[in-house]
């Protein structure tokens, strides 16, 4: 009766897993997305550059073993953007490479092209040869992405103002540069500028940057971003921005003016749906192009579901992936157990952020109890022989049964390290195991020992002294 039995529109995380989850389920599946869209934002324009551009950073500018050479080592003395760029192409092809192999192996048709709605069961499909062909599906999966928020205020050139997108594009290492957000995106890349050896301002209404984090780690993180130039501008706004010959003039509410030679906005993100026609298919989206759906990720038309960024909160790749298998189950009607509850947020500033569980602050407006263990890394072997004396690992442990409560990881590999914590409290484990556990030496992981024999001690004095 239908072309496909599951029909996924976009082809990033959330997508390339609820194709390939519906096709080991023995479906036929078709994917849809442009010839140079395959792995999504993700691959092309978000993630996977960011990161590859970070890493590019870190090594050329040697960042990391500065504690060691001094503060002045750098790999190479002038970097340009084609140093930058060649790595992250590279990446890009072989990761492009490795989805289009995924879907081939498990027998997934590729549609190149965009999709839109003709009805509940039917997408259109525009290919760019300027005539559209219809395909049908039982099961639609929406998993189109996000791109950049633009405001309408501000005049987008992609040279001198740009956006999260744009910025991995430009055509020269700015001297100055000015970051309209201080979310995620916008430390991310206010990070690698400034150690790229640029003058990074940070302008942000909120009077501070990653709210959502333990506030020791950002003040960890504002300390080290500062001894690289960054300025901040809490509590501000950004009135309007002029274009001139050389340079970019950033004039905020207050009155201040900025001189950049680029200026980057990070004001969210907003879901790729003004082209599906969702309304052909009964569907609607919020302004920020968001589809509702239910906790099986189904939208109000029952045979279409919704996954990743497209759906709002938690909008990462790591959590959409699982989004899309989960989806797709559900689709097929194969039972599925829920995602859990722990989920880990990395956030690749440099140096790194992770966390996974409660904060501190959380866990006080909560009356929940809880003592504080802490491993710095300089106190590790590893940490000496990396380069990394400023980094940190955090462990927040309940007093009464040594459950961990939160981690906390501010440093080299703290996107790596942070999965040992999220295992132990995933299993219902304790300080007591990592006290007892036995790590290799040296590594950074080791850091959970020192951690928890710290909380183990300050928990073992109050009792002592309050019975």
């Amino acid at each position: 009766m239908y072309d496909y039995d599951l029909l996924v529109l976009g082809s990033g995380p959330s997508g390339q897993k609820a194709a390939i989850a519906a096709s080991k389920l023995g479906r036929r599946v078709g994917i849809v997305d442009r010839r140079d869209m395959i792995g999504g934002v993700c691959i092309n324009t978000g993630t996977v550059p960011s990161k590859t551009l970070r890493e590019a950073v870190v090594y050329l500018t040697g960042f990391s073993q500065r504690d060691m050479y001094g503060s002045n080592y750098r790999v190479k003395e002038e970097i340009t953007v084609s140093d930058l760029g060649a790595r992250t192409q590279h990446v890009i092809t072989r990761q492009t490479d490795v989805i289009r192999n995924q879907l081939t192996r498990n027998k997934i048709t590729m549609i190149t092209g965009t999709g839109r709605f003709a009805d509940a069961h039917s997408v259109y499909i525009d290919s760019g040869s300027g005539r559209e062909t219809k395909v049908s599906a039982d099961k639609i999966i929406i998993a189109a992405g996000t791109r950049p928020a633009r405001p309408d205020s501000v005049d987008f050139d992609d040279r001198t103002i740009v956006d999260s997108d744009g910025v991995i594009n430009l055509q020269a290492v700015p001297r100055s540069m000015v970051v309209v957000g201080a979310g995620v995106i916008g430390m991310e890349y206010a990070s690698m500028f400034a150690a790229l050896g640029t003058k990074v301002t940070v302008v942000e209404r909120r009077e501070k940057m990653l709210d959502f984090c333990d506030d020791e780690i950002i003040e960890s993180l504002k300390y080290h971003l500062r001894d690289l130039s960054v300025t901040f501008r809490f509590g501000e706004e950004v009135a309007a921005v002029e274009r001139h010959q050389t340079a970019a003039l950033c004039i905020l509410k207050s009155g201040k003016k900025i001189v950049a030679d680029t200026v980057m906005y990070s004001a969210g993100r907003q879901g790729q749906t003004d082209d599906l026609a969702l309304e052909a298919a009964g569907l609607q989206a919020d302004r920020r192009g968001r589809i509702e759906v239910d906790s099986n990720y189904r939208t109000a038309v029952d045979n279409i579901y919704a996954v990743g960024d497209v759906i709002g909160f938690p909008a990462l790749a790591s959590t959409s992936m699982e989004q899309g298998r989960l989806a797709a189950h559900h689709a097929c009607g194969e039972p599925a157990r829920e995602m859990h509850r722990l989920q880990p947020i990395g956030i690749y500033t440099i140096p790194e952020i992770s966390f996974v569980g409660a904060t501190e602050d959380e866990l006080t407006e909560s009356s929940t109890p809880f003592e504080v263990g802490i491993a710095r890394y300089r106190e590790l072997a590893r940490g000496q022989i990396v380069g990394d004396s400023y980094g940190m690992l955090k462990l927040l442990v309940a007093p009464e049964d040594g459950k961990l409560l939160g981690v906390h990881v501010f440093g080299t590999s703290a996107t790596e390290i942070v999965h040992i914590g999220q295992a132990v409290m995933g299993c219902g484990g304790t300080v007591d195991y990592l006290v007892d556990a036995v790590f290799n030496y040296p590594t950074l992981s080791e850091a959970y020992k020192v951690a928890a024999l710290d909380a183990a001690n300050k928990i073992r004095n109050i009792t002592r002294i309050d019975g």
